[in-house]
Order: C-alpha cells, then sequence, then structure tokens
C-alpha cells in the first residue's frame, strides 16, 4: 500500500491541462545527444553565463543556482524549457531563445563537468528536514525526497537536479514557486504536488539541508 501512494503521489497531476508541462521527450537518440555534448564548446559559451552562475558555476549570490555538477539532463532540459516559455524567467527565456539545441548541449556537458558547490554548514537543527529527505511523511502521503534526488541529492540519470551543495535561498525560491503553481515544467505536476504538501517552514529547512549536503 505504501509503494502505491508513492507512485500515486509521482505520477498523479495536480490538474488536467491541454497544454503539457514540458514539450521535453527523452527518447534514447536525445540522451545520447545530451550525453555527447562538447564540453570545450560549452565552456566558451559558458562565458555570458558567469556574471550569475559564477565562473566555474558556482553562484556568489543566493537567488542564483549554482550549476557546476548539476546533471547535463537537467540542465539540458531547463533550457529548452525556457526557449519554450514552458519555464517562465524574462532574462532567462530571452538567453534560451538564442541557443540552439546543440549550444544547450555544450553548456549542460561543461556545467556537468564542474567539481560542484562545497557544503555550507548550518547552525539550525535540521532534523525535521532529515526525515523528510530520509523517510518523507506518511500523514501528507509525501514520498521521501531521497527517491528521486538521491541519498546525497546527486540527482538522478534522467531529469532530477542535484541539490547537494545548492544555494538554500534558490532552492526555497523554486520550492516555493512549485507550491504557488507559478513555476509548472514539472511533468505530471510532481513537484508541485509535493510542494503544496510542505509548510514554508519545512521548505525552508530543506534548503538549508541540502545546501550543506556533501
Amino acid at each position: 500500500m505504501k509503494h502505491l501512494l508513492l507512485l500515486t503521489v509521482l505520477i498523479m497531476p495536480s490538474f488536467v491541462s491541454a497544454e503539457p508541462a514540458s514539450n521535453m521527450v527523452w527518447m534514447p537518440e536525445t540522451l545520447d545527444f545530451v550525453k555527447n555534448g562538447n564540453v570545450q564548446k560549452g565552456e566558451q559559451l559558458a562565458l555570458s553565463c558567469a556574471s550569475c552562475h559564477g565562473e566555474k558555476g558556482i553562484s556568489a549570490m543566493g537567488m542564483f543556482p549554482s550549476l557546476a555538477g548539476q546533471t547535463a539532463n537537467y540542465t539540458y532540459k531547463q533550457l529548452r524549457d525556457y526557449a519554450d516559455g514552458k519555464r517562465d524567467n524574462p532574462m532567462m527565456n530571452s538567453v534560451a531563445q538564442g541557443l540552439s539545441e546543440q549550444d544547450s548541449a555544450d553548456l549542460a556537458a561543461w556545467f556537468q563537468s564542474l567539481p560542484a558547490a562545497q557544503n555550507k554548514t548550518s547552525n539550525q537543527d535540521l532534523s525535521k528536514a532529515q526525515v523528510l529527505v530520509d523517510q518523507g511523511n506518511g500523514k501528507k502521503i509525501l514520498p521521501p525526497c531521497f527517491t528521486c534526488h538521491g541519498t546525497s541529492g546527486k540527482g538522478k540519470r534522467m531529469d532530477i537536479p542535484a541539490l547537494a551543495g545548492q544555494q538554500a535561498e534558490y532552492t526555497v525560491k523554486t520550492l516555493m514557486e512549485y507550491k504557488k503553481g507559478t513555476r509548472h515544467n514539472d511533468i505530471y505536476s510532481r513537484m508541485r504536488v509535493i510542494s503544496k504538501q510542505l509548510s514554508d517552514v519545512e521548505i525552508k529547512q530543506l534548503g538549508e539541508l541540502y545546501q550543506q549536503m556533501k
């Protein structure tokens, strides 16, 4: 029964929409295309990204995500979603629309090749957030975060993002956008369904926990 409920949470859309959340379809050839992105070309393209995301993909400002060590599939999907208008951000929409699919794959390969941000310590009691990561919350029918993001927050092969070392401010901002529905490019509404079950305090603690995760 527990596994059935978990599956329901992960695939159940929060609403029926005629528009898909994303135009991305992960076919074998698409996975190979992203896997074979050109790191050297991506490095050159990333020079224009440094002001927000850092020279080595580690942002100095909490409002912007660190991209170093991020899974290539995730970065590629986000860039294509920005280009297609499936994810809203005026600056990134404009940037992504100027990138070809090859450019997006090359950038994704470059950022994945970089060492991820080192963890930052926190003096807060994050034990409740750790329970959410390890066990979820059965009463709220919340699956544990590690199911998708891995035990060490490294993400997974398809398009599940790495969270370890990510800016806490950015993680909190992202979860709040999912919770409010202002971000809606998650397939099957998975993150929208989950985030709506989280309190603002839980979201803040999850951001802090993943920021300090090795």
